[in-house]
């Protein structure tokens, strides 16, 4: 074993990639929800590639929009440069895209030709209202919290793609 002493990094600090990681997870599949759920309602045909690419498209503007703010909010006078900075914060914005990834896919299926982008859509909102009850689920046990109360977080997040769900039944 080394003599050396290596500077401990603070629990805060050390939790910083989970926290980002599940705000992007949550961010992402509400989002995807959210933008799937505003698909199928339009006059002419259905376009269920176009419709998978704009929905990736979004999410990567999101995701870039969001750490550029973060950046921008956060500038301080270290050695960085902001544009180095704000390409930094960026890019540790990718779970929100890879959350949105599920939707794309169920998107992209139908534009296959693997079934109707009506069913694609009503997936994407079923798979990402599981998803918000897992990254609630994780992010309360993350915290330490017991499997109950844990179970309840998950539900109280499932309520945010059970909401996204009603409101397109209602809009349709």
């Amino acid at each position: 074993m080394s003599d050396k002493v290596m500077p401990s990094v603070p629990p805060a600090r050390r939790a910083e990639p989970l926290q980002r990681f599940l705000f992007g997870g949550v961010y992402g599949s509400v989002l995807a929800s959210a933008l799937a759920a505003a698909l199928g309602g339009e006059h002419g045909p259905l376009d269920p590639g176009y419709d998978a690419a704009w929905v990736l498209v979004a999410c990567i503007a999101s995701a870039a929009a969001h750490g550029y703010a973060h950046a921008i909010a956060h500038r301080t006078a270290d050695a960085a440069s902001v544009t180095t900075s704000a390409v930094r914060s960026m890019l540790t914005e990718w779970p929100l895209v890879v959350a949105a990834l599920p939707t794309v896919a169920a998107l992209f299926g139908s534009y296959l030709r693997w079934w109707g982008e009506e069913g694609a859509i009503d997936v994407a909102l079923t798979m990402n209202t599981v998803a918000l009850f897992g990254w609630g689920l994780w992010s309360a046990r993350a915290a330490g919290r017991s499997w109950p109360a844990s179970c309840r977080v998950g539900c109280v997040d499932a309520l945010i793609g059970l909401f996204i769900i009603g409101a397109n039944v209602l809009t349709k």
